[in-house]
């Protein structure tokens, strides 16, 4: 009996080894893992579903103001219709951004630059802003979007809008410089910026490639909460009530 005693705890006992405090090594390699696992997590929901960009300009005051963070909505337009009165980012069809001078997101500071860098690599950065664009939706593919009647205002399908987001130079009631009417391509978008005389937007793009249009592929996503400042964070209106009316048949 006590030669079965000592042998059971002989195989019990836990090994020398089992008794070692884990190495650096060990410890190094779990870091590895999670930092790995948190970027590839990262990186899939910068590919699938969010992304955050910074606002270079003021095309789209005073809705959005100058360094405001946007979260973009990815799944749109790919799995979630765009709908007229979105606030959607896209990238540069050709042409839109060329004599814009860019606006520097970079801070000076190497350490605060690289966390930004990495933040942009996993979708919660800013840093890639000044390769894209933010307007408001105004013509789906079809419509027919003109400006201005002897009210100023600007008509969707024929119906005219009320538009309480635009913004625009004292004394003045049309909500557009110079009058248009255009119908929208199949795949395409006219948008336009809520500040009107300080957006060089559809209206001003005819010369472009893609004629003023912006063909639903260079849409990243529909802008959804203004992330920071805090005190300015809020919500995005797409504005429902303005564009109530303007359907067409089969939309």
């Amino acid at each position: 009996m006590t030669n079965n005693t000592s042998s059971l705890r002989r195989r019990l006992r836990p090994s020398r080894r089992d008794d070692r405090p884990r190495g650096v090594g060990t410890f190094l390699r779990d870091i590895v893992i999670i930092f790995l696992a948190a970027l590839l997590i990262s990186f899939l929901i910068k590919t699938f579903l969010i992304r955050s960009f910074y606002i270079p300009s003021g095309s789209m005051e005073n809705t959005l103001q100058i360094n405001d963070r946007i979260i973009v909505n990815e799944l749109v337009p790919d799995v979630v219709d765009v709908k007229r009165g979105d606030v959607v980012v896209f990238t540069d069809p050709g042409g839109w951004l060329d004599g814009t001078p860019p606006v520097s997101a970079e801070s000076g500071n190497p350490v605060a630059d690289g966390i930004a860098w990495f933040l942009t690599q996993v979708g919660l950065g800013a840093q890639d802003s000044n390769d894209h664009l933010i307007k408001r939706v105004i013509g789906l593919p079809g419509d027919t979007v003109s400006c201005c009647n002897d009210f100023g205002q600007m008509s969707v399908n024929g119906v005219p809008l009320k538009e309480p987001y635009v913004t625009l130079p004292s004394g003045e009631s049309r909500v557009s410089g110079d009058d248009f009417s255009v119908t929208v391509p199949a795949d395409s978008l006219w948008v336009m910026g809520d500040n009107r005389y300080n957006s060089k937007d559809s209206r001003y793009n005819g010369a472009t490639p893609s004629k003023g249009f912006v063909p639903m592929s260079d849409v990243v996503g529909r802008a959804f909460v203004i992330s920071w400042p805090s005190s300015r964070w809020q919500w995005l209106d797409d504005y429902p009530d303005v564009f109530r009316g303007t359907e067409r048949e089969g939309d």
